[in-house]
């Protein structure tokens, strides 16, 4: 068997990998014995020529993502390893009660680093797979994992999407590759949700299709909006606002830029709702709509995307948060809800917390925390990488 390429690191530069920590950063990298292609296997060592771990190599700033430490030893990834990997994680999920759930039977199969498998996103819709490559060498062992998926779901398996054209390099970016079905052909389906029903456009849709990262923050809705007046965000295909309304808000607006996300906001309102007249699309700027409104509401949700991917524009990102939070807390009603949320990975739940008091004191009203969120455990966080707890949000009680 050919020798895997050797990765020394410079001194101190271990630190992090020695505590499970699994990505190598291209200036951690003090030399480099034998070829690099994107997506190959590399073994990783400390400067004292300690082996600490094998993982799949990328020419970008994180240049390794570790996929077996120390004192495992893998000399290739074969179908073996991928079916392991991928059975513990399908484990995980039977054990939180929802591989066999017919009241929910969409959720998150593998979330990256928080099942090990860095750079891989795995999402399950009522039978459909949908998979998301965000690293080369994801994309190059695709058919084996592939193949690892059909023999743990069998039967019960409908298709496999593959969905990385947006997520792969360039050079790797090109539709016939990174974008099809790997496995069936079922293009569209209703998925449940507590009982809550959604049709899932896993191939045009943003991101797999769905955000199931909020599944118990839109759960968490339900209890403070009966009756309520309510203003749904950023709501892409209307999850919160088909929460609120099973729950008996008195009017739910649901606001978003996208004619896409206004679209799918009202199919999914009328699949659950027929003829529900107490339900309103917003074509519009958020902050700007917010802004110009007179009317007073019980309850808003915030949850915009991303505001900042990198540290350099993390300040831009706070002021946008302080802005739009601002414009919120001063419209909505004594006593009201705030559902206020941030999922760039750079901004922490301390510095969101503290940029959303900023935005009550702007506002000048009184602010009680009620509840702290994050991603639920179909989303699972690995202790060894803090980086994955992506999904901060409250739930502030306006005075």
């Amino acid at each position: 068997m050919d020798t895997l390429t050797k990765i020394i690191l410079k001194s101190g530069k271990d630190d992090a990998i020695k505590r499970f920590h699994p990505w190598v950063f291209s200036g951690a990298i003090k030399k480099t014995y034998g070829p690099t292609p994107d997506g190959g296997l590399v073994e990783v060592f400390s400067n004292k020529d300690e082996y600490l771990g094998t993982g799949l190599f990328q020419d970008s700033s994180i240049a390794v993502r570790i996929m077996a430490f120390a004192p495992d030893r893998p000399r290739l990834l074969d179908e073996q390893y991928w079916h392991k990997k991928l059975f513990n994680a399908w484990k995980l999920r039977t054990q939180l009660g929802l591989t066999s759930n017919e009241e929910t039977n969409v959720y998150r199969l593998i979330h990256g680093e928080g099942d090990q498998l860095p750079g891989l996103i795995i999402d399950h819709y009522n039978g459909n797979l949908v998979i998301q490559a965000h690293a080369v060498g994801i994309h190059l062992n695709i058919h084996l994992i592939a193949e690892g998926l059909k023999k743990i779901y069998g039967s019960q398996l409908k298709s496999i999407y593959y969905k990385s054209t947006e997520t792969l390099p360039a050079n790797f970016a090109s539709k016939e590759d990174t974008e099809g079905f790997l496995y069936g052909e079922n293009t569209m389906d209703i998925v449940s949700e507590y009982g809550h029903k959604f049709e899932i456009d896993f191939i045009k849709g943003q991101k797999t299709g769905f955000f199931i990262d909020q599944r118990e923050n839109r759960k968490l809705l339900a209890a403070y909006s009966k009756g309520k007046k309510v203003l749904n965000t950023f709501c892409y295909s209307g999850g919160f606002s088909v929460y609120a309304l099973q729950a008996g808000a008195a009017y739910v607006e649901s606001l978003d830029s996208s004619k896409k996300a206004i679209e799918l906001t009202e199919k999914n309102v009328e699949l659950n709702f027929p003829g529900c007249n107490n339900h309103k699309v917003i074509a519009a700027d958020a902050l700007q709509y917010i802004k110009e409104s007179d009317e007073i509401r019980d309850v808003i949700i915030l949850d915009p995307p991303a505001f900042a991917k990198h540290t350099n524009v993390r300040h831009n990102a706070v002021q946008g948060y302080k802005r739009l939070n601002a414009e919120a807390i001063s419209k909505i009603a004594p006593g009201g809800i705030l559902f206020t949320f941030s999922c760039s990975q750079v901004v922490n739940m301390s510095l969101f917390k503290s940029t959303i008091m900023a935005a009550a004191i702007q506002a000048g009203r009184q602010a009680k925390i009620l509840h702290q969120m994050s991603q639920p455990a179909d989303h699972p966080v690995n202790a060894f990488h803090p980086e994955g707890e992506y999904l901060k949000g409250l739930v502030l009680y306006i005075e």
